[in-house]
């Protein structure tokens, strides 16, 4: 097997991410450094390890549905010290599991995790156009030539986005809850969206990704995914390699 695409068959990250790790003279294959994209690595015999560190294939692939709550980051780390998701995610530690995409700090709801490299890190990607659905909280009322502007795209710090959808849900206390799905996921990009038109996000929660739905999923609460909600995450997946 290709040294690339056994580290991404643990789970650790995708086949781009481990040639990055190979050409950076991180990984080892029985000791000794390995920087040829195109070595094959024995899966019986030889021992692998990135900066040090032992790793396995995963046979068993894995996708969870995640509520992420308000306050925690999605990085296995945090220098600063603040809560993240896998603080909440114990259960699924062995299986190496990556979200697919972020959600801000201050922002909740749903998250997908996979230990799948590749499709990860496909889906990751503002070309795969995956549609991501948010429930958000705005100051003020928004007018309908503001909805239109919307919809057909802004253009944020120069680019223009691609165009989205809103249905309004309702208003009161000079607050516009709405729903909003859009098909890149830059960072803050609803944020910015609004911000356009002098408004400021006060709630944000994603309530649906890829055509999977958050549901009665409680705050801090996980699930492995269905058969057919894999087959949606898989079938923007083939969409985007074929």
């Amino acid at each position: 097997m290709r040294i690339n695409k056994y580290i991404a068959s643990t789970g650790l990250c995708s086949r781009r991410k481990a040639e990055e790790y190979i050409l950076s003279g991180n990984v080892k294959v029985n000791g000794k450094k390995i920087t040829e994209l195109g070595y094959d690595v024995d899966e019986e015999n030889d021992t692998v390890s990135i900066n040090d560190h032992k790793i396995k294939p995963i046979n068993k692939k894995v996708y969870v549905a995640f509520n992420k709550p308000k306050g925690c980051i999605c990085s296995k780390k945090d220098e600063k010290g603040r809560k993240t998701i896998y603080d909440y995610l114990n259960d699924y530690s062995k299986y190496n599991i990556v979200s697919i995409g972020r959600l801000d700090f201050n922002t909740e709801g749903l998250l997908i995790l996979t230990n799948d490299g590749d499709l990860a890190n496909l889906l990751t990607k503002p070309s795969s156009e995956v549609p991501k659905k948010y429930l958000a909280k705005i100051e003020g009322e928004l007018t309908e030539d503001d909805i239109k502007k919307l919809e057909a795209g802004v253009i944020i710090d120069g680019i223009k986005l691609k165009q989205c959808s809103i249905s309004i849900k309702d208003y009161s206390d000079n607050q516009t809850s709405l729903y909003i799905t859009i098909f890149e996921g830059k960072n803050r990009e609803i944020h910015k969206m609004f911000e356009v038109f002098g408004k400021t996000v006060v709630f944000l929660k994603r309530v649906e990704f890829a055509g999977i739905k958050l549901g009665g999923l409680s705050r801090g609460g996980h699930r492995y995914l269905n058969e057919k909600e894999i087959s949606l995450l898989k079938s923007f997946y083939n969409k985007n390699i074929i």
